[in-house]
């Protein structure tokens, strides 16, 4: 039995092994692990490659969301719009500075926040938008900015999933007031640990997420704010840099691995299977997708996953549970059929592997294991007498921010 793993790490490894020792040698030899020299060109270098003036490295994504948040003062009484169907993160660093997070539900064709929908819930407490750039393909920006005018509130681009991804000749994180982006391990370009980054085109921001990051400190012991310790682990910036050359190839594999994923599809039974969805793989016009996850939607999707675990293949569901739905977010009053379009995805979702050093072999092996649990799993269904649905919002992937 071929065994295909959602992501293999390793191979990647492989590849860049040298680069990487020869990036992280000078740190060894200097013993100089926090902030520094490192820090500062990987921030230069993340920056320029986003489309962006300004970059400050953080410890992790979810502190990159958190300390944009913090930098525009966002507090108890303000209210933040995005989507529900997003890593935790997106709204847990919204609670956590005691603000509310308002969800607006997502198109169902791209499973991105739709603009409509985030329109309709701007009120006068609302202070950011934060659209998250799903999967890799980012959202429909051009509108959330139009509204963000005319209302005066701050853009914060969760870009966590989509470093390199491109909307109408714009890189995402160069948008919005502020990108921020995660480079834990899965993402496509990842560190070695935990890490992140803020990128922004306005310095007054930038100098600001560069002090919170640092305890609010302008000075020697001096603080202007109450902040935190979110720095980038020069370590992990040495790693980043060394990968960066390496990630435009990697996504134009992911790429060329979703669009044969697709094609296989196409041509089999699935094809023909209305229930069956698979993601778009067109660039849109002017963009680029960076296919972080390739998730396709499936009738008895749980079903479907276990078998495909039994044949070897590796896969994550991303996400089960909508965020208007967690327990945590019960005082906000979220209720089933609040947000159908996230609903309704959250119960087929399931991420195929896509890494770039997947093997056609494997790719092939991937599209026709999972056209055969599609086939189990709807008889099994069928002969039951049940629903073609049996998506139980209890499975998780593995993405962290």
């Amino acid at each position: 039995m071929v065994k295909v793993p959602l992501l293999d790490l390793t191979a990647q490894y492989a590849a860049i092994e040298q680069d990487v020792r020869r990036a992280v040698a000078p740190l060894l030899r200097s013993q100089k692990f926090v902030l520094g020299e490192a820090v500062r060109e990987c921030e230069r270098r993340v920056a320029h490659y986003c489309g962006s003036a300004h970059g400050v490295g953080v410890s992790s994504g979810t502190d990159a969301l958190l300390v944009a948040l913090m930098a525009e003062g966002v507090g108890p009484g303000d209210e933040v719009v995005t989507t529900p169907f997003s890593f935790f993160a997106t709204a847990g660093v919204v609670a956590r500075l005691g603000a509310t997070p308002v969800f607006a539900d997502i198109d169902p064709a791209t499973l991105n926040i739709d603009p409509a929908q985030v329109e309709r819930r701007i009120t006068k407490r609302t202070k950011v938008l934060m659209p998250v750039h799903l999967f890799g393909r980012m959202a429909d920006m051009d509108p959330i900015m139009d509204m963000a005018e005319r209302h005066g509130l701050v853009v914060i681009e969760d870009a966590a999933q989509a470093i390199g991804a491109e909307y109408r000749g714009r890189r995402a994180g160069s948008i919005g007031h502020y990108g921020c982006f995660s480079f834990f391990p899965t993402k496509n370009l990842g560190a070695f640990g935990e890490g992140g980054m803020v990128v922004t085109n306005d310095v007054a921001r930038a100098e600001r997420v560069a002090a919170l990051r640092v305890h609010g400190q302008t000075g020697e012991y001096m603080h202007d704010w109450v902040g935190g310790n979110f720095r980038l682990d020069a370590l992990q910036a040495a790693v980043v840099q060394a990968k960066l050359p390496w990630l435009d190839g990697w996504t134009e594999a992911r790429g060329a691995n979703a669009r044969r994923y697709s094609e296989l599809f196409a041509d089999s039974a699935l094809g023909g299977d209305p229930r069956v969805e698979l993601p778009c793989t067109a660039d849109p016009p002017g963009g680029r997708q960076v296919f972080n996850q390739y998730v396709l939607r499936v009738p008895n999707r749980d079903s479907v996953r276990r078998r495909l675990a039994q044949a070897g293949i590796g896969t994550g569901v991303y996400y089960p549970v909508p965020l208007h739905l967690q327990p945590c977010f019960a005082e906000l009053g979220g209720k089933e059929g609040d947000c159908p379009a996230s609903e309704r995805a959250a119960d087929g979702a399931l991420a195929l592997p896509v890494y770039p050093e997947l093997a056609e072999e494997a790719i092939e092996t991937v599209a026709r294991e999972v056209e055969r649990a599609v086939a189990d799993a709807n008889r099994a269904m069928a002969g039951k007498g049940t629903a073609t649905s049996d998506g139980n919002r209890a499975t998780a992937g593995a993405d962290l921010a």
